[in-house]
């Protein structure tokens, strides 16, 4: 059974690939994995003729991929669809329980091509050699483990220092039409070269290895129209700074976002990419860009011309047809744009540069920018570190430099061996900029940052995409704002948010007053990319005989247990571990940071549970009332405790909980220390799709008493797909109960995987 699966995906991807006119391969590092648009277009064809309607670039792609496109029932917004990815990528804090997963599942190799990228676990702290030098010791378990898991079990490793994984999926994977899967939530990025690129958490991306249809909800399609012509000092991330500011954290749920229209010829391939990853923070599915000659162009520069002629005889699958409809329109004109910057701990805060300061100053926002930081998966291109170059170039020209600190992220070797030769990294460095590891960095808290004490009002500015509390560093008193690269170094040389770059003066050394001239930057460099060091482990042709380690002892990494199966009763005298007030995202549940090192380690990262969340009760952070004893303690604590007690609990929370990363942490740990439920107004996209807990959605205020109040769950109605009601019975301390109604949100597998304690465990009891 296990065989039959992985030949299934397979015979799907490649094998039909042999008939096509054009055998072009998916990547240098993979000779014998195809391109098949011919594939794609028959299943286009079959789909387009059974919904006789034009379809949206996202509809082609996506049906374009489906499992059985002449069966496959397809409404938006409600069907679940089956579909084939044509590849897994993983970051290592990910990677690490995906593997371990899929291990666990018996399978020997993987069945669809798939890469590892080892950028989360290398901290900031010194600057790029010294810090991957000391990632390399500190990580060496992990990192051996990932990379003999790869050699086993057929999957590529990209080694410390390679750079950021999304990054290198443009640089290397990404090609018009794919769709791709990710254990990130930033994997949207590679809507920016055409194609569809999904986070999922590691379960997903262990059922794609596996071979078996991967699920996804029929997505909604969101247009965004762009018109004119992007100039001046702005930038393609005010592109998306502008759309998290209509749509808000949660407006794209469960939407793919298609930008068209004559403006998206004036934004770069790269600056594509850029706005779709960001795209993750309004919830979408993912992103994506019509194919166009600025990803021809970018195809050709990377080493992949064949691509893009291949593409280009294609180019109508590529493309939305016209009179497609979209179920919602945004129309942003480029030439009226102006520069924006988000936050603090919000990314659809929007603001309009002009007018940070005031607001600024309205809110008692720390005006001082104590820390400009540029780069990250979201804005390290080749022309976002010229554009910044080029700031950079002027403030020296006139004897100034960087009044803030200044910290610079290649996205990638190859991005930093071409800045280094083209002389932007010294400009950079020379008006006081650090020049980091190829790795997230700060953008994901892995800062060792020391110029301020935690609690300490500060403001930092960044090119990153996320700014919730604590996220960068730590430090929940830090107002983060999300911006431009140029924005970014503007402000770090003036060293405020009261300074607006496109109407305001600096001072030089000698009193000279000077404005600083709209940045400019070349797209790609002339001279071709200097790839740098290699830093790619292909996995040997047969990896069956190789051995991966995992020491008992280790508190790195930890061999999996399977949950439970449903017993098929009821869930009953269920305590409330907390009940969370306000925003729930994946950082409040399952901190990164220092926790990033116990990603491979389910019980020791259980200890990071909810330990950012606000307790409703007494507005405390880690401080909740334990119902068995009537004291308080850490959450961690107090669910272990439960635990012990054969006390089951369920969580309590608000609107869009689970939003942020792609981090399946965040459901794993709850399960492990004794958790059955989550009771929401509303889950994000990825979180509300974990099947190892019971994910539930009430529509009206949840009556809670802290003191002593059990829940029991009926889920006589679980059978049904969702949204299907279950009751669910409240008892308060005063002997008084009330009953709600509750939605689950599964759909007919997922049930399955429900019952059975895991999609993991359900997969293991189809091959006996």
């Amino acid at each position: 059974a296990a065989l039959a699966l992985g030949q299934g995906a397979r015979r799907f991807h490649v094998a039909a690939a042999l008939n096509a006119k054009a055998k072009v391969s998916m990547s240098r590092f993979e000779p014998n994995s195809y391109i098949n648009y011919d594939m794609l277009r028959s299943n286009i064809d079959i789909v387009r003729k059974r919904l006789n309607r034009p379809l949206t670039l996202s509809e082609k792609i996506v049906y374009g991929h489906l499992d059985d496109p002449a069966g496959q029932e397809i409404v938006r917004g409600r069907t679940y669809l089956r579909l084939r990815p044509d590849r897994v990528a993983m970051q290592d804090a990910t990677a690490q329980m995906a593997m371990l997963q899929f291990i666990s599942s018996g399978l020997p190799k993987v069945a669809v091509p798939s890469t590892i990228h080892c950028d989360h676990l290398i901290e900031a702290q010194i600057g790029g050699a010294q810090d991957l030098q000391r990632a390399k010791e500190v990580n060496h378990e992990v990192y051996n483990f990932l990379a003999s898991a790869g050699a086993k079990y057929g999957v590529g490793f990209w080694k410390p220092g390679s750079g950021i994984i999304h990054q290198i999926i443009l640089e290397n994977y990404a090609y018009p039409g794919v769709m791709l899967i990710g254990t990130d939530s930033h994997t949207p990025n590679g809507g920016g070269l055409g194609c569809i690129c999904i986070g999922v958490g590691g379960a997903d991306a262990v059922d794609v290895m596996a071979g078996i249809p991967w699920e996804l909800k029929c997505p909604n399609v969101i247009g965004v129209k762009l018109t004119g012509t992007l100039s001046g000092w702005t930038s393609p991330k005010d592109v998306i700074l502008k759309v998290a500011g209509i749509l808000t954290v949660k407006g794209g749920t469960g939407a793919i976002v298609e930008y068209h229209g004559p403006g998206v010829d004036s934004i770069s391939c790269t600056g594509m990419a850029t706005i779709c990853n960001m795209g993750a923070e309004i919830g979408a599915t993912t992103s994506v860009f019509p194919f166009n000659h600025r990803m021809k162009t970018y195809l050709e520069k990377t080493g992949r011309g064949e691509i893009a002629a291949l593409a280009n005889e294609n180019q109508d699958l590529l493309v939305p047809d016209s009179g497609c409809h979209y179920d919602q329109i945004i129309e942003i004109n480029l030439s009226e744009l102006k520069p924006h910057i988000n936050g603090p701990f919000t990314p659809d805060l929007a603001h309009p540069v002009s007018d940070i300061g005031s607001v600024a100053e309205k809110n008692g926002w720390p005006l001082d920018v104590k820390v400009g930081l540029i780069g990250s998966c979201t804005n390290s291109s080749y022309e976002d570190m010229g554009r910044a170059a080029s700031l950079a170039k002027q403030a020296l020209d006139k004897g100034l430099k960087c009044k803030a600190q200044f910290t610079v992220t290649p996205g990638s070797e190859q991005i930093r061996a071409t800045i280094e030769r083209d002389g932007y990294a010294k400009l950079l460095r020379d008006v006081g900029g650090v020049v980091l590891a190829n790795a997230c960095g700060p953008c994901i808290g892995q800062w060792d940052r020391r110029d301020v004490k935690k609690g300490e009002k500060n403001t930092i500015v960044t090119s990153f995409n996320r700014n919730f509390t604590a996220r960068n560093d730590a430090n929940p008193a830090t107002h983060a704002f999300v911006t431009s690269p140029e924005i970014v170094t503007a402000l770090a040389i003036a060293g405020t948010l009261k300074f607006n770059p496109e109407t305001d003066f600096l001072t030089a050394p000698n009193g000279e007053k000077f404005k600083l001239v709209p940045p400019t930057g070349d797209e790609l460099p002339a001279r071709d990319f200097d790839p740098g060091q290699d830093t790619y482990q292909h996995p040997p042709p047969d990896g069956s005989g190789l051995k991966v380690d995992v020491n008992p002892q280790s508190n790195r990494l930890q061999l999996l247990e399977p949950f439970d199966r449903w017993s098929g009763n009821d869930l009953e005298d269920l305590r409330v571990l907390i009940k969370v007030k306000g925003k729930c995202t994946t950082d409040h549940i399952s901190a990164a940071g220092p926790w990033l090192k116990f990603r491979g380690h389910l019980d020791n990262i259980s200890n990071n549970l909810l330990i950012g969340a606000v307790n409703i009760e007494n507005d405390a952070v880690n401080k909740i009332r334990n119902l068995l004893t009537g004291e308080f303690g850490g959450v961690p604590d107090v669910a272990r405790h439960y635990k012990k007690h054969n006390v089951s609990w369920v969580v309590v929370g608000d609107e869009n909980y689970g939003e942020g990363s792609s981090r399946e942490h965040a459901a794993l740990e709850p399960r492990h220390l004794g958790g059955r439920a989550i009771i929401v107004k509303s889950f994000a996209r990825i979180h509300g799709e974990y099947e190892i807990f019971l994910p539930l959605e009430a529509k009206r205020h949840l009556p809670i008493d802290f003191n002593s109040s059990v829940w029991s769950v009926n889920r006589n109605k679980l059978e049904e797909t969702g949204p299907a009601p279950l009751k669910a019975v409240i008892k308060h301390s005063d002997g008084s109960s009330e009953t709600i109604e509750l939605n689950h949100t599964f759909n007919e597998t997922q049930i399955e995987w429900f019952q059975a304690g895991s999609a993991l465990n359900r997969m293991k009891a189809l091959q006996k």
